[in-house]
């Protein structure tokens, strides 16, 4: 037999007695992402995919029993993502995943030039099929969300139209006999006003009432002011 250095002699022995550190499995990691990106992309319009990278097996990470993933604040299932996943029991810890969820769908390009000011028509908007998630996030995919609004600054024919590029009609003009609807707890009260300013959908509105008062509210289309009261 031939001989064996002491020193080599001692590492090997040091080897065989020192077992193996265990390492948190992949595939439950990425298994838990992409469930939970399935779940979030649920309601996403149009065609999704799902693709989750990969967990680096030489990870350093006991082995977790209970797995839970989760989106870091301000990111939602939408494009290339970092889903973080964090164990639970028997230890804790918290890695990252990188991910991707593509969505392919349809979505408003203009159909021709837009002039700043100029407002749309169901002529000047037109659908085309993409992927959803290579558009800026306020990209419009319906032509009710385009049409009847003007345009902040001018288009060129056939490029993807979102909400940024868009003024809101108004849902309220100043001088304009408005319906007051306020609601409490359990009742509600109708009053007729006139608008004191414009407002789109969702803004603050001011109403002077018959009485006189002016009270502050929340335009909604149709000429609707809403007041909740405590």
């Amino acid at each position: 037999m031939p001989h064996i250095p002491a020193l080599l002699c001692a590492a090997l022995l040091l080897l065989s007695a020192t077992p193996l550190q265990a390492r948190q499995d992949p595939g439950p990691v990425r298994a838990e992402v992409g469930r939970f990106l399935d779940l979030q992309s649920r309601s996403l319009p149009g065609e999704v995919r799902v693709q989750v990278g990969e967990f680096n097996g030489d990870n350093g990470l006991p082995p977790c029993a209970q797995l839970e993933a989760f989106l870091p604040a301000g990111t939602r299932a939408w494009g290339r993502v970092s889903v973080g996943v964090r164990c639970l029991a028997p230890t804790t810890w918290t890695a990252y995943v990188p991910s991707e969820v593509r969505v392919r769908g349809l979505y408003l390009v203009s159909a021709g030039p837009i002039s700043a000011g100029q407002v749309l028509g169901p002529a000047d908007v037109r659908r085309e099929a993409g992927e959803l998630t290579a558009q800026v996030a306020d990209v419009l995919t319906d032509p009710s969300q385009a049409v009847g609004h003007a345009a902040r600054i001018s288009l060129a024919g056939g490029r993807p139209l979102a909400a940024s590029h868009l003024r809101q009609p108004p849902a309220i003009l100043q001088g304009q006999p408005v319906k007051v609807v306020s609601r409490g707890a359990g009742f509600q009260v109708a009053n007729d006003g006139v608008a004191l300013n414009n407002a789109t959908d969702g803004q603050g509105a001011q109403v002077r009432l018959a009485n006189g008062q002016v009270i502050r509210g929340t335009a909604r289309n149709g000429g609707i002011v809403e007041v909740t009261l405590p």
